[in-house]
This record gives structure tokens, C-alpha cells and sequence, in this order.
């Protein structure tokens, strides 16, 4: 591929040297540079590659891509532009040959909701014929290929790489999660989303190495709507004007106001024996009835998520139905079936709002006791283990505390923390500082009609101590209990 072709409408003044010459790949990690590479030079958050062009330079790269004043040997190219990291998106875009263009592409955004609606879509466009690709927190799926998930919106070479992937391998449509962070670094960039969908805001990812405040956070939420064709957005929000500011695309909205286009009544909650769900009646621009294995209110958003995306591909209501009652996602309100005497789950609630979010919706079930097992990261803000001791304490009839993933902290001195904020409120609790002990003691101990939430690893299936992960997954944990059978059935 040519250089000159790579930076086709890219804004950008050529510095040094020729941009009308071969290049062998596209590189931003100074370790892949090789001879004729094109080395993008990112400003990242522990290392800047501005300080790797002499390196690229001895590797024999073809040129580098800076946003800064650089002084490198006088047979690399060297292009300037204002940001490298949209260069970096626009590029890798053309260098996979423009992939989106051969898909359906939808990006869903919100602060809560993004997993468990991007599973949802999936589920009823491959039910529908349609094959589907995935790029989310949890993990990327291309074709019958599973990838563990690095971060929720991966770098832009990273996705248009997997784009490509997904298009040879036959996908028609791919279904993401957008964060803010990866709308505020281009990861995104480089090409249009057909579907955008705005699910809820809530004062989140503030603070020194993500957004200085709420309106950055809004602010770049928002520029999904200035970068898709079609907009899907949910009419409840009390931040739905903000988000929707400078928008290019046309509007659709569903929630349970009156003017939405697509309207949730009638919701009613059900227990069937340890499993806990949500029905309710949908109308406006379709009418039916929908029922979902999973608890909450949050559920009937998630739901109408998916619903008002898959109403463009033309999926029949029968369908929809069908996928929607068989949908689980991995540690989102993951419901296990240990018991029909009570109801136990999986959930990566891990701060304060989330963990406070699910009680309270598990609450409106009525268990006759709420039992919440939790425990706090280590070397992360202290003050979360205090907010989430509270939070447990004042809404779980019992909070097992325990430990989550300690990393360079000591596991006692964390639930110390958690303990402490525990006691601002008059919830019982017991400290078990061995996870795998603290989930046999919750089930040995669930009295019927109890609702026991595992809460904080969520889809993960390790604990992370002195910088290394040790295998744990909690469905596994919980395996060993049920085999032992010293629990009511």
C-alpha cells in the first residue's frame, strides 16, 4: 500500500521527506516497527511515542505520523497533523480497506445498560438470520471466534482490524459498546455508525485520568450522535437534551414517556422459583407483550433497546420474544440455578451508584432477606469501599464482606475499609476474607425465599494479588458448593 494512499483526506502537511512510496504496515506500538512501517506516534497515559521516532528511524520506517515537533533522520517521512489518534482511526480504516462500509454497524452508549443490550441485538439478529459480530467489555465475537476483552472500546486499529476480520468471515452486521473514553481518543473514528443508542447518564468516569466533569462526560457521550446516521435514544433521561445537542442523525426515541416512540406499560415483576424477571406491554410503533429472565426496571430499557434496533432489520415480534426470554449475560445480573427455595446471581455491580442500583431494584422482589457478598479492589480509591460498605448495609438484610481483587493491598486492611462504612448503617454483616469460603457460607446459610447477590467480578474468572491473576470464577465456586449439596434445595 502506498503512503500517499494511507493519508488519503487525511489533514496533514508532509514535513519531511515523500509520501509517494510503499509502506509494509501500520504500527503504534514502537516494539512492531519494521522495515517501511508507518509509525503513529500516540500521546498515551504512561508513555508518549514521540519519544520512539529515532527508534523508528533505526528500524527502518518508511515515516512516522506526529502531532509534535520531532527531529529524526532525514530518509523517514515525517507528516504532522493535530491529532494523531484520529490519524491513527482514519488510517487504520483505509488500511483494512474501509471494513465498515460492508457492514451494519451499531454503537450503543450509556453509562449503565451498554452489555447487556449489545448481548440483546446479538441474540435477535443471529436468531433472525442476520450474523452478527460483538465488540464489548466482555469480549469480541467474530464468526465462532471468541476473544477476551481488553478494554470496552478497544484502540481504532484494534476495531477496524476486527471489522475486516468480521466482514471476511461473513458477518453482516456488528454490534459494539462506545464509552466515553473511546469517543474522547477517536478509537471510534475513521467511519459513520449506521445505528447510534444513547441508554441513560449518570455521573460516572469523573476524575483526574478520565473527564474533568460531568459536562466533559455528556460532551463526548454526545459525539456518537454527530457520527451515525440514525439515532435511537432513550426519552426518559433526565441528560437526553445535552446528549442530543449538535446531533446529525435522525431521532427515534423509546422509554416510558408518553412521546416516545416506542412505549413500555403495564410492568410487573415476577418470581418463578428462584428466578426473578420483568414483564410488560409494548406499544407505539409495535405492540406486543414482552417477558425477560432478568430482573429490574433497568431490563425493560435494555429490552426496548435492542427492540428498537431490531425493528430496522425487519425482525418479526415472534422473534424478538423468543430471543428476549432466553437471553443471559455473563455477570450481569446473572442468575444461577442452585435453589427453587431462593435465588442466587452473579452481578459486576463494583461501585457505589451500581451496587445501589441493583439493590434497590432486587429490593422491589421482596425477598425475605437480601443478602449481598461483596468485596473492594485494591489500590483504588479507598473511598469506595466506605460508599459501598454503606450502601450494602443500609439496603442488604446481611453483607458478607470479603475480598475482590487485592492486587498490591492487604486484603484484611480493604475489608477493614468496607467494614468501616458498613457500620454507618444497620445492616448485619460477617467478614470472611477467602471469597471461595464467603460464597459457601452464603449458600449453606440462604434461608427460602432469600435473594443472594455475588457482587463485583461479574463476567471476570480471576482475583488479581501482588500483580498476578490467579484463576477464579465464581460460577465454578458455587459449582463446588452445589456438589457438596449442605444447602436447602
Amino acid at each position: 500500500m502506498r503512503l500517499s494512499d494511507l493519508m488519503q483526506g487525511i489533514r496533514c502537511e508532509c514535513l519531511q521527506g515523500d509520501m509517494d512510496r510503499e509502506i509494509s504496515t501500520l504500527v503504534y506500538d514502537s516494539r512492531k516497527i519494521e522495515k517501511d512501517s508507518v509509525f503513529v506516534c500516540i500521546c498515551g497515559a504512561v508513555s508518549d511515542g514521540h519519544d520512539y521516532v529515532a527508534q523508528a528511524a533505526e528500524k527502518g520506517a518508511a515515516a512516522v505520523v506526529v502531532q509534535k515537533d520531532v527531529a529524526v533522520d532525514g530518509s523517514v517521512a515525517v507528516i504532522r497533523t493535530e491529532d494523531t489518534r484520529l490519524a491513527l482511526a482514519e488510517m487504520s480504516a483505509a488500511y483494512f480497506g474501509h471494513p465498515a462500509r460492508e457492514l451494519t454497524t451499531i454503537g450503543i452508549t450509556g453509562t449503565k445498560g451498554k452489555t447487556t443490550a449489545t448481548y440483546m441485538v446479538r441474540s435477535i439478529l443471529e436468531h433472525s438470520g442476520y450474523k452478527t459480530g460483538l465488540i464489548g467489555t466482555i469480549e469480541m465475537i467474530i464468526g465462532d471466534e471468541t476473544i477476551p476483552a481488553a478494554n470496552t472500546t478497544p484502540e481504532s486499529y484494534v476495531i477496524q482490524e476486527t471489522f475486516r476480520k468480521m466482514a471476511d468471515a461473513g458477518c453482516q452486521c456488528v454490534v459494539m459498546e462506545v464509552s466515553s473514553q473511546g469517543l474522547m481518543l477517536h478509537r471510534v473514528g475513521g467511519f459513520v455508525f449506521d445505528y447510534g443508542i444513547f441508554t441513560n447518564l449518570e455521573p460516572d468516569h469523573i476524575g483526574p485520568n478520565e473527564h474533568k466533569d460531568l459536562n466533559d462526560y455528556i460532551r463526548c457521550k454526545s459525539l456518537l450522535f454527530r457520527q451515525c446516521r440514525y439515532g435511537i435514544f432513550n426519552a426518559d433521561d433526565s441528560h437526553l437534551a445535552k446528549i442530543m445537542e449538535g446531533h446529525t442523525c435522525e431521532v427515534e426515541t423509546y422509554g416510558f414517556s408518553e412521546q416516545a416512540d416506542l412505549r413500555a406499560q403495564d410492568v410487573h415483576l415476577f418470581d418463578r422459583g428462584g428466578v426473578l424477571g420483568v414483564a410488560y406491554h409494548l406499544s407505539g410503533k409495535l405492540d406486543m407483550d414482552v417477558e425477560i429472565d432478568i430482573p429490574g426496571t433497568f431490563s425493560v430499557y435494555n429490552s426496548m433497546t435492542a427492540i428498537a434496533i431490531c425493528l430496522h432489520f425487519g425482525v418479526r415480534p415472534e422473534v424478538i420474544k423468543e430471543s428476549l426470554a432466553r437471553i443471559h449475560v455473563k455477570g450481569r445480573v446473572e442468575l444461577l440455578p442452585v435453589s427453587s427455595k431462593f435465588t442466587l446471581m452473579i452481578d459486576y455491580a463494583h461501585n457505589a451508584m451500581s451496587l445501589e442500583s441493583l439493590l434497590t431494584t432486587l429490593r422491589e422482589y421482596h425477598p425475605r432477606r437480601l443478602v449481598c457478598l461483596f468485596g473492594c479492589g485494591g489500590n483504588r480509591s479507598r473511598d469506595r469501599r466506605f460508599q459501598m460498605g454503606e450502601v450494602s448495609s443500609r439496603l442488604a438484610d446481611l453483607t458478607i464482606v470479603t475480598s475482590d481483587n487485592p492486587r498490591n493491598e492487604e486484603p484484611q486492611a480493604i475489608l477493614d475499609d468496607i467494614v468501616t462504612g458498613v457500620k454507618k448503617a444497620d445492616g448485619a454483616y460477617i467478614s470472611i476474607i477467602d471469597r471461595a469460603e464467603a460464597i459457601r457460607y452464603a449458600i449453606e446459610h440462604a434461608e427460602e425465599g432469600d435473594v443472594i447477590v455475588l457482587a463485583g467480578k461479574g463476567h471476570e474468572d480471576y482475583q488479581e494479588i501482588c500483580g498476578k491473576k490467579h484463576h477464579m470464577d465464581e460460577r465454578e465456586l458455587v459449582a463446588d458448593v452445589v456438589k457438596d449439596g449442605n444447602f436447602i434445595r
